[in-house]
């Protein structure tokens, strides 16, 4: 399960993790008001979806005044926000979060995520954080640095010193944030944590400028709190269907749709499809017990998307 950014960043200030004060809002009404409530001379103004890339695609303004940034705000809500995340048909902007401006002295990336072969959370770490790190990784691999860590030993400050050049001072604090993000993490359930930028002001403290965590789904039951975040708004309809059925099902931009049982026969279905020159409207596993009943409603979801032109149904 995603959250919005306003929603990862109440999270991880409970966790004492260092956040720029902001509030959300869904209209521009009364935002003058607010922003002038925010101990800042500037303020960042970020259109709320659950997609990355805002930034280059105009989601995220600097205002300098009040007045600029409830303009904003007016420009933003209702928008379509088109990234390299959403799809062609973008997003529609219905929240929007305004934010103490910082001063960023350097930016720098942070996450924990599981990783599948270790089986356990590994921590990510580069030097050049920001709205480049996918060319960064692309194109300077070496930049970009994983940390194998365990419930015993944590999170290995020794690997920044040896990796980076960062001073004493410099790493015991963001040794501070990647524990208090490592706290999170566990009693959360989250299966994903990404702070880009991380970034150092000019007085040297280290700030989440932008945060989002994701939820393991099928641990969701022990956190009603977290399953009170959902946004349905930003969520595919056919997704949220499927979800009452306990089909795993992702809408695609394809024309064939597939009803498989099992993931990996699934993703092996739609590489035949696309290795024939088509394009899988979905990813559909309906699982080993399947019922007339679940296979129907399978049917159903498959052929309420427009797109579909015909349905491939490998089941072994």
């Amino acid at each position: 399960m995603n959250i919005h950014e306003y929603q990862a960043k109440e999270i991880l200030h409970k966790f004492n993790v260092p956040v720029p004060k902001g509030f959300v809002t869904i209209s521009a009404e009364g935002v003058k008001t607010q922003v002038s409530q925010l101990k800042s001379d500037m303020f960042v103004v970020k259109a709320q979806i659950h997609a990355g890339g805002r930034g280059k695609a105009g989601g995220v303004k600097l205002a300098k005044s009040a007045e600029e940034a409830q303009q904003f705000v007016k420009d933003m809500i209702g928008m379509t926000l088109v990234t390299h995340q959403t799809g062609p048909s973008g997003q529609q902007v219905r929240k929007v979060y305004v934010e103490e401006g910082s001063s960023i002295k350097k930016e720098y990336y942070l996450s924990l995520v599981i990783d599948p072969k270790l089986s356990r959370p590994i921590f990510i770490f580069s030097s050049e954080g920001g709205m480049d790190i996918e060319e960064v990784a692309k194109n300077s691999p070496a930049k970009i640095v994983k940390f194998d860590i365990d419930s015993a030993t944590s999170f290995d400050s020794s690997k920044l010193s040896s990796s980076f050049n960062l001073s004493p001072e410099q790493i015991e604090k963001i040794t501070n944030v990647a524990k208090n993000i490592y706290d999170a993490f566990i009693a959360t359930d989250a299966s994903q944590i990404e702070i880009n930028p991380l970034v150092e002001t000019n007085s040297g403290d280290f700030i989440a400028l932008d945060a989002k965590i994701n939820f393991d789904d099928n641990a969701l039951y022990r956190h009603p709190e977290i399953m009170e975040l959902r946004d349905y708004d930003e969520e595919v309809k056919e997704e949220i269907e499927a979800s009452k059925y306990g089909l795993s099902y992702i809408k695609m931009d394809g024309s064939i749709g597939c009803m498989v049982n099992g993931a990996g026969l699934a993703m092996a279905t739609m590489d035949i499809i696309k290795h024939y020159g088509a394009e899988p409207a979905n990813f559909l596993d309906v699982g080993g017990g399947a019922s007339k009943e679940t296979v129907t409603e399978a049917f159903k979801i498959i052929l309420s998307d427009s797109n579909v032109r015909g349905i491939l149904v490998n089941i072994f």
